[in-house]
């Protein structure tokens, strides 16, 4: 890069955040602030990478003021949960004239983000939802696969995470919507589905194996159904290793279906606390697959599964490495998209998986 870009990350002390901080911090030409309200958490994270550390509340008053007097070019927030949240801060900076990117896995948020399409544009700048495993490096697979079928009938993606447990904010938006009905694409209507049931398995190659997963709402069902003209069904699923935790959260959502429980939110911390002591007894591994189904340019049945596997709990780089790849572009001049949108058709597989090399994580492609 001619020039120094810099980045504000905010939450950049949170589990994603920091992960970010230190990858960023690493590329030469980059300028990084930790962000986020706690002053010590951001100072120590800051002292450890080489970065700054800037005590910031996304709330105040002054958000605009304090992001222009940095002087950076982009803003990368982690920090969610993203459900229920507002776009203050991609307009926060929009104002500033920085470029912007989210983690954001929330289907409304994501999904709705054009709305700053238009100031995006006319302060030059790109506004970017959903920079993360799905949908954005979900989007680039299917892209790259689509063209070996002439007709793409059924698209279902998912993640088996390791052990590690996420920060509690994360949790709480994967509790939300627990048991809880939302809409999916289905035999080409929209069907009603509910949140951590439809129990099924995907049979990974070795080391990691078979694993449970289950239904989770997440932007790609809407972008997806949209993005890929004659889909007839599109359905992403989640899980972890463990299966008490798997089967545990399974049984929950049908109290919260039954009305038992009117949300598992309120017991976050509870689950949070009890995920982290069973951590010791996981294997480290997480993977993540992309299963499309269709015909191929003579007609034919396709089926292809592609896979992405991760050793030693190196599976949480993986959805902070859409932003890195988004700010490496943006620094070097090499994206010129403008305006508000979702994290798609923004980066290819290669310059995704890039960002990822060093760790143990492979991907291979495989026909079912």
């Amino acid at each position: 890069m001619d020039r120094e870009f810099g980045v504000v990350v905010l939450g950049g002390y949170g589990n994603f955040g920091q992960v970010i901080v230190r990858r960023l911090s690493g590329i030469a030409g980059m300028r990084v602030w930790v962000a986020g309200r706690d002053r010590a958490k951001a100072e120590a994270l800051a002292a450890q990478s080489g970065s700054q550390a800037l005590p910031l509340d996304m709330n105040a008053a002054d958000l605009v003021e304090r992001l222009r007097a940095t002087g950076a070019q982009m803003v990368i927030s982690t920090a969610g949960p993203f459900q229920g949240q507002d776009y203050r801060v991609a307009r926060a900076a929009i104002e500033a004239g920085m470029h912007y990117a989210d983690l954001a896995d929330a289907r409304a948020f994501v999904c709705g983000i054009g709305e700053l399409d238009e100031a995006a544009r006319a302060a030059g700048v790109l506004v970017c939802g959903g920079a993360s495993s799905v949908p954005a490096l979900a989007g680039a697979v299917i892209d790259e696969l689509l063209p070996g079928f002439s007709r793409l009938d059924s698209i279902w993606h998912g993640i088996s995470s390791s052990e590690k447990t996420p920060g509690a904010s994360t949790l709480a938006a994967v509790l939300d919507y627990c048991g809880k009905p939302f809409r999916q694409w289905r035999d080409g209507q929209w069907q009603t589905v509910y949140g951590w049931q439809d129990l099924d398995r995907h049979d990974f190659p070795v080391p990691l194996g078979p694993r449970w997963v289950a239904n989770c709402d997440i932007p790609d069902l809407e972008l997806f159904a949209a993005r890929y003209a004659g889909v007839r069904s599109v359905r992403f699923s989640a899980g972890v290793g463990l299966r008490i935790t798997q089967f545990g959260t399974w049984a929950l959502s049908w109290l919260v279906r039954a009305g038992l429980l009117r949300s598992a939110v309120p017991l976050t911390r509870f689950l949070h606390r009890r995920a982290v002591s069973v951590e010791p007894f996981g294997d480290g591994r997480s993977g993540m697959f992309v299963r499309l189904q269709g015909l191929d340019p003579q007609g034919q049945p396709l089926r292809l599964c592609w896979e992405l596997l991760a050793e030693h709990n190196d599976g949480p780089n993986i959805p902070c490495m859409a932003a890195v790849a988004l700010a490496r572009k943006l620094a070097a001049g090499t994206l010129q998209a403008r305006g508000a949108m979702p994290c798609l058709g923004l980066l290819t597989q290669d310059e995704y998986l890039a960002e990822l090399q060093g760790l143990a994580i492979s991907s291979a492609l495989r026909p079912l």
